[in-house]
């Protein structure tokens, strides 16, 4: 495998605050406003949007993390036994709008099984879809309120987002195969 350097430590940063003023900017009140981050990166990334939200706006958002391995539509075609966790959503969903974060957007799926998740949990207002990377390639009509930045690829090339919090390094790569 090749792989290919994006987006360094201070670009990915730079990307993320921009995604965070970009949903302070959207939103008139925090008053039903909470902030959902995928497992795992997505978590990691969520957080770090919540905590700039919170500098930015001085309002500390509910957040919440999902882990969408049962909604996942391709779980029994896997032949690997899933890392499973919980998810922690410590608040009503119900009419709430929903700031719903993940590190890379594909196909769609993880998008549409994480709001089968945060539907188990109770109806949402609204979910809007914040992502840091959108590769294409949808399977599903699902997309992005808030990107940080577009990265087209074939399909033989994978986005990797290293983050910090488990990779010891902040940093966007391209892998082709």
């Amino acid at each position: 495998m090749n792989s290919i350097k994006l987006i360094d430590q201070i670009q990915m940063q730079k990307m993320i605050t921009r995604i965070s003023h970009e949903i302070v900017e959207s939103c008139s009140t925090f008053d039903n406003v909470a902030i959902i981050g995928i497992k795992t990166r997505g978590e990691f990334l969520a957080n770090r949007v919540r905590n700039n939200i919170k500098e930015i706006s001085k309002v500390d958002i509910p957040f919440g993390t999902i882990d969408i391995t049962f909604h996942r539509d391709d779980f029994s075609d896997r032949l690997i036994m899933p890392k499973l966790s919980a998810s922690d959503i410590p608040f009503d969903v119900s009419l709430k709008q929903i700031f719903l974060v993940d590190d890379v957007l594909y196909t769609g799926r993880t998008i549409r099984a994480a709001i089968d998740e945060i539907f188990s949990y109770g109806r949402a207002e609204k979910i809007k879809l914040a992502v840091l990377v959108d590769r294409g390639h949808r399977e599903l009509p699902i997309r992005p309120d808030f990107v940080g930045k577009n990265f087209p690829t074939n399909l033989s090339e994978h986005i990797i987002v290293k983050m910090n919090e488990i990779d010891k390094v902040d940093e966007i790569l391209k892998v082709v195969k």
